[in-house]
């Protein structure tokens, strides 16, 4: 019986090394391929690779002539928007708004720039990880793996939800003081990412009896970049969360590392 758990143990020695030093290796070269790829795919300078000039023009319109906008997107930034949207006034009657952003004053997308930081960071994590680097127990591939997760999630995040500002925050935004000609004061507009599209949002205040609220419409255009770019992110988190959950198994022997002896498997292993 001690024999078999000897041997038993030592098996599962010999599947810890080959893990650690094959099938650990080869998934993060993987990963690393998955994730190159996804930052070719953004249009910004990140890992080598530049498409800041990547220019593309969208229409971002509702059906009742509520807003329409048209864009010019360069790189992260939209260099140029011929912007109409309607406001009510406080005769009830809807008047159209008109606005413009200019190549001088251009309105930069900080979501593209914050999710090209985090893949570049979770890059350079698996490039810190050299090709013939010895890994020495469960612990620290769990470390490493749970450092490239946290930076493919958080960067995943930023395109998926975009953070929220208050009325008054986006009233007094850099972005809002660049729009020429000016937009009325109780009004204000914004530009964001979500998933895969460019949304284009107005809100307009309204003060009824004392109370105050805002009515907004928006409207959308799907980026193909960005979608190709979610792909990717997420190919990349499921390789990664592989390759974790096949090292767990080990990680339920503390003192298990390469070169020792590992503890006989409890009843049941």
């Amino acid at each position: 019986m001690v024999d078999c758990e000897r041997a038993e143990a030592l098996n599962l020695q010999h599947e810890f090394e080959w893990v650690l030093n094959q099938e650990i290796h080869k998934g993060l070269d993987q990963v690393h391929q998955i994730l190159v790829e996804c930052a070719r795919r953004f249009p910004v300078q990140l890992y080598g690779h530049d498409n800041s000039s990547k220019q593309e023009k969208f229409v971002l319109s509702v059906p009742s002539d509520q807003l329409k906008c048209l864009v010019t997107l360069t790189g992260d930034s939209i260099t140029h928007a011929d912007i109409n949207f309607k406001v009510t006034k406080q005769t009830n009657n809807p008047v159209m708004v008109h606005t413009a952003i200019h190549n001088d004053h251009p309105w930069k997308l900080q979501q593209v720039q914050d999710a090209a930081n985090h893949l570049q960071q979770a890059i350079y994590h698996i490039d810190d990880v050299g090709k013939n680097y010895k890994f020495k127990s469960s612990d620290e591939v769990l470390h490493i793996l749970g450092n490239i997760l946290g930076s493919l999630q958080r960067g995943r995040t930023s395109l998926i939800v975009p953070k929220k500002k208050a009325i008054d925050e986006l009233m007094n935004s850099r972005n809002m003081k660049a729009l020429s000609p000016n937009i009325p004061e109780d009004t204000a507009i914004s530009f964001y990412i979500q998933s895969h599209k460019l949304i284009f949002a107005t809100y307009q205040l309204t003060n009824i009896h004392g109370n105050i609220s805002y009515d907004s419409s928006h409207a959308e255009y799907p980026v193909p970049w960005l979608n190709e770019v979610l792909v990717l992110f997420t190919v990349g988190l499921q390789l990664c969360q592989q390759l974790k959950d096949k090292i767990c198994v080990f990680s339920q022997y503390k003192d298990f590392t390469v070169g020792s002896r590992p503890p006989s498997p409890g009843p049941g292993i």
